[in-house]
C-alpha cells in the first residue's frame, strides 16, 4: 500500500513537538503580528478532524483511508505547536472558537473533487507557511513555520499522487476537478477551504480565523506579483495530474468546457 511508505518517510523524518525549543523564545523579538499569524494557523490547522470525518465517509478504499490518519495526525500537531508558541508568549486560543471548527461539512461534488480541494489547500499553506517563515523576527516560530511548510509540501505530494490515481480509475470525475481549480484560482485572493465552510460560524466571533492571516500576509509580507505565482504553482500542478494545458484560468475554462461537452 502507498499509504505504508508514507508512513514509514514520515516516522523516519517527522519532526515532533518536543523538538520546539520554547525556553529559548526571546520575548522582545515577539511582535503582535507574530502573535496574529499563529492564532490564524491554529485556527486553520483546527479544522482536521472535520477533514477526517469527511474523508473516512466519503472514501471506502483502505490505502487513502491509512493515508487521511496519518495526514490527520500531522495536522493536530501542526495545531498543538502553534498553540504551544502561543502559550510560551502568554497567549491564548479560544477553545469554544476551537470546538466550533469540528463541524462537518459537505463532501465534494465527487471524491475526485474532494482531493482536489485538498491539494490546493495544501499548496496554499505551503506557500504562505514557507514566506512567513522568511520574513518573522522569532526563530522558533520561524523554524515551526518552516517544519508545518515541509509537512504541507509532502501533503500536497500525496494528495496529488491519490488523485492522480483516482483519475486514472474514474476518468468521468475529471470535469469535477477542472471545476475546482477553476473556482479556487479565479480568485482575486487567497482563498482556502476552511475560509469557504467555515466562516458563517458564529462561534468565531471576533477571534481570529485562517483569513485573517492570509489578510496579513497579502498586505505586509508578500512579495509584489506573489499571488499569481501561488495560482501558477496550483495550475501547474494540475497539469501535472491531467496533461492538459490549464497554464491560464482562460485555458482551464476552456479545458472544463471540453470534459463536459
Amino acid at each position: 500500500m502507498h499509504s505504508y511508505d508514507v508512513f514509514r518517510h514520515y516516522e523516519r523524518q517527522h519532526w515532533r513537538l518536543a523538538d520546539l525549543d520554547l525556553d529559548a523564545i526571546d520575548p522582545a523579538l515577539v511582535r503582535p503580528e507574530y502573535v496574529t499569524l499563529a492564532k490564524s494557523a491554529t485556527m486553520g490547522e483546527s479544522n482536521v478532524i472535520a477533514a477526517v470525518h469527511g474523508f473516512l465517509n466519503e472514501f471506502d478504499d483502505y490505502d487513502f483511508s491509512t493515508f487521511a490518519v496519518v495526514w490527520g495526525y500531522q495536522e493536530v500537531q501542526h495545531h498543538y505547536a502553534f498553540r504551544a508558541w502561543l502559550a510560551a508568549v502568554g497567549e491564548s486560543v479560544d477553545d469554544t472558537a476551537v470546538g466550533a471548527m469540528r463541524q462537518p461539512y459537505a463532501p465534494g461534488t465527487t471524491p475526485s473533487a474532494t482531493l482536489a480541494t485538498n491539494i490546493i489547500s495544501e499548496l496554499t499553506v505551503n506557500h504562505v507557511y514557507r514566506a512567513v517563515s522568511q520574513w518573522v523576527g522569532e526563530p522558533v516560530l520561524e523554524g515551526l513555520l518552516l517544519n508545518a511548510s515541509r509537512d504541507e509540501a509532502g501533503h500536497a505530494r500525496e494528495f496529488i499522487h491519490y488523485t492522480t490515481q483516482r483519475l486514472a480509475q474514474r476518468p468521468e470525475e475529471l470535469p469535477s476537478v477542472l471545476e475546482t481549480l477553476y473556482v479556487y484560482s479565479s480568485e482575486a485572493k487567497i482563498k482556502h477551504p476552511v475560509s469557504t465552510f467555515k466562516s458563517g460560524l458564529t462561534e468565531l466571533g471576533e477571534h481570529e480565523t485562517i483569513d485573517t492571516g492570509f489578510e496579513l500576509f497579502l498586505e505586509q509580507i508578500a512579495a509584489e506579483g506573489e499571488l499569481e505565482v501561488l495560482h501558477d504553482k496550483v495550475r501547474r500542478t494540475f497539469a501535472g495530474i491531467t496533461g492538459l494545458d490549464l497554464s491560464t484560468n482562460a485555458r482551464v475554462r476552456r479545458a472544463l468546457a471540453d470534459a463536459i461537452a
